[in-house]
């Protein structure tokens, strides 16, 4: 078995609703718009969902395309979500999360269409984040540490 661990760290910046992510040494800064409570310094950790969705979706598309046979000359992906944000809120009793996500695979290449769309499945069974997306993953609070 090849189990590999990704670790991250968030922590509350001082202003409004701001987290800094780090891992491995690179940072981001997530958000919420300034109608939300935030002040709009980054894109909030749904859009980054989206966005990470969509680089796991290219970057599969990119280390599998020669040994599907897709000469995959360009890739990209449109991703758009719904959230009752009633929900997140606690106005109802409607889930917090993402309703259903939806998403369209550009690819350019010479390959015909029912190889391309042979390929975007191979995509979607592949994509790490797809999987952990679609497929409950056990969430584990594994400790509280206060300061």
């Amino acid at each position: 078995m090849a189990v590999e661990t990704f670790k991250a760290v968030s922590k509350k910046l001082p202003e409004g609703l701001a987290v800094e992510s780090e891992v491995r040494g690179f940072k981001m800064v997530l958000d919420e718009p300034k109608e939300l409570g935030g002040t709009n310094k980054g894109m909030n950790p749904v859009e980054a969902l989206l966005c990470a969705l969509g680089s796991c979706q290219t970057i599969v598309a990119s280390v599998f395309a020669k040994a599907n046979g897709i000469n995959l000359q360009d890739f990209w992906v449109e991703l758009e979500g719904d959230i009752d944000l009633d929900g997140f809120m606690g106005k109802s009793d409607v889930r917090p999360g993402f309703l259903e996500i939806r998403f369209k695979m550009h690819m350019k290449t010479d390959a015909p269409k029912e190889k391309a769309e042979e390929f975007a499945k191979f995509i979607e069974r592949t994509c790490p984040v797809g999987d952990s997306i679609a497929n409950p993953v056990k969430l584990v609070l594994s400790d509280v540490v206060v300061e």
